[in-house]
Parts: structure tokens; sequence; C-alpha cells
């Protein structure tokens, strides 16, 4: 896989002020990817963000939706992704074609937009990018919003699939007896425990080391500086690491944040602990987090 931690000028993740600086370049697609979570007693139902971007967004900005077009309807945990020619389709339909350039962001801590950057990387796309802060520090610095709907006009995205950024149940299961490969659970420090649970079984997947997907982020929301990453994550990167949460969503912000700390074979577990927890055949632990793969 070619670096693309530089595409066109633009970096894996860029800052409120290069986006105001780009925010009418004519192949810059700009994507809110928020969904809005509102707890139960029974764990977090997700819904659209649609209604919330509506009330304002950046200007210039579509939605991509991660309840709607961006996931298969028809499988059995949430936020599946669809087949990569549907996903590339539903891009396209927002405007993305194969020589834009994507600036991702959402409301709450850039998770998902976390999960649209991967499934674009997965489809072959490198020319994207998150921005830093998200939504929360665009309104934070002052910035204006916009309650109009993107125009972009229709693009072609051809999938180039890249399979191996996406693991499956039997991966994640062979990785359990396989020292090459690293399972990192990404749920805050008591779920990996099994102290707290929204699944079907408490804890965490055998082997597993606990890297909390929320430590990447400062107390603003803005990713933490390179050299505090390296502190987070196994520090062998030359080998495979899968990584899981809940629903993959926490996953894909990971992934992101190893990738951007010069990982180059990670893989998200989409389906996670929503698939894996479900399924009393698979082998899962509780116990105190470990904190390092080395």
């Amino acid at each position: 896989m070619r670096d693309s931690s530089n595409v066109g000028g633009m970096e894996n993740l860029v800052t409120i002020n290069w986006l105001a600086e780009h925010l009418w370049d004519p192949d810059l697609v700009i994507l809110d990817c928020s969904v809005t979570s509102i707890p139960s007693e029974t764990g977090i139902t997700n819904f659209s963000g649609r209604a919330e971007y509506d009330k304002g967004h950046i200007p210039g900005a579509g939605f991509a939706d991660l309840k709607g077009d961006l996931c298969d309807p028809d499988a059995a945990v949430e936020f599946a992704p669809p087949t990569p020619e549907a996903f590339c389709a539903a891009m396209g339909r927002l405007g993305v074609g194969d020589a834009s350039r994507v600036v991702l962001y959402d409301s709450s801590f850039s998770a998902w937009a976390a999960r649209v950057w991967w499934m674009l990387r997965w489809v072959g796309f490198d020319r994207a990018a998150l921005l830093d802060g998200g939504l929360g520090a665009w309104v934070a610095e002052g910035r204006a919003l916009s309650t109009e709907p993107a125009s972009h006009p229709a693009r072609t995205l051809t999938p180039a699939p890249r399979p191996e950024l996406i693991a499956g149940r039997e991966d994640v299961l062979a990785a359990i007896d396989d020292p090459r490969v690293h399972l990192v659970d990404t749920m805050p420090a008591e779920y990996f425990a099994g102290g707290e649970t929204m699944y079907a079984r408490p804890g965490h997947i055998p082997t597993a080391v606990n890297v909390p997907a929320m430590d990447a982020l400062d107390e603003t929301g803005h990713l933490k500086a390179k050299h505090a990453l390296k502190t987070l994550h196994p520090t062998d990167r030359g080998e495979r690491y899968i990584t899981y949460c809940g629903g993959g969503i926490l996953a894909s912000l990971c992934a992101f944040t190893m990738t951007q700390n010069g990982y180059r074979d990670v893989a998200v577990y989409t389906a996670s602990l929503q698939e894996w927890a479900a399924d009393p055949t698979l082998p899962m632990e509780t116990g105190q987090p470990a904190t390092d793969a080395s």
C-alpha cells in the first residue's frame, strides 16, 4: 500500500484553518458523518445525524449517512459496510470521484468520520482527511455554519478494494492463536475488564490488549501529537493488528491513529462485539486491561 499521508497537498488530518482556506476548492468534497447516539437502559440507540446536519453544518458540506446509504441495511449487525460497489456508488452521489479530495468530520469526537475514512481506504481511495477537532472545533473558533444543502454534481468513484483492511469473525478467531497478529480492544478500560457492558457478554476477546480509542484525543477533541500517540499503541509496527470495539466505530478511530503513527498493516473488525459477544461459542475473558503488547 502506498504512503497516503500527503495526497493532493492535503494531509490525513487537516486543521480548521486549512479547511477555511480551501473551503471552496472545486475538487474538495466536505462530508458531515455525524450519528446521533441516545443512551438507554439497554445500551445506546443510534440515529442518523441528518436532522442535526440540517440545523447547521460547515458551509458546502454534504451529509454521509452511516445509518443509511453507507451501511448494509440487510446485515445482522449495525453499521455493517455495504459492498465496495454500493459504497462507491453512494459516495459518488455525494460528489466524490476518483480525482476528488475529501474532508470528513462529525459532531462527536471524530470516530464516525474515521469510520468513513477507513471505508474509503478499504475501497482504494487515499485522498481523504479528518478535520482535527471536528464540528466542535469549527464552532469553537466562531466559524460560520450553513443550513444550505451541498450541491456537488454526482461523480464516479471506482472501487479498487483492499479486503485486508476489514477483518471478519474468522480472522479474529484465527488471530487468538497467531502470535503474528495482535488484537486491539478500543473500548474504555471498564468495558474491557468486564465491569461494564453494552453487549451480550462482558469482557474482551482473548489475547487482546486495551488501547481505549478516546485516549488519542485531548480534552478539546483534537488528536494528540504523534509523540503522545506513540505511548498508546503497541510498539511493533511490522506486524498485523486488528482493532475492535462494540460496533466498529471507535475501532476505526484507533485504526486511523495507528495509521497516523506509522502502522502499515491494520484491519478493523467492523462487526466487533455486537457480533462476537452474541455468539456463545466464541471465547471472551474478563479481567484488568493489559497496557502493552511488547
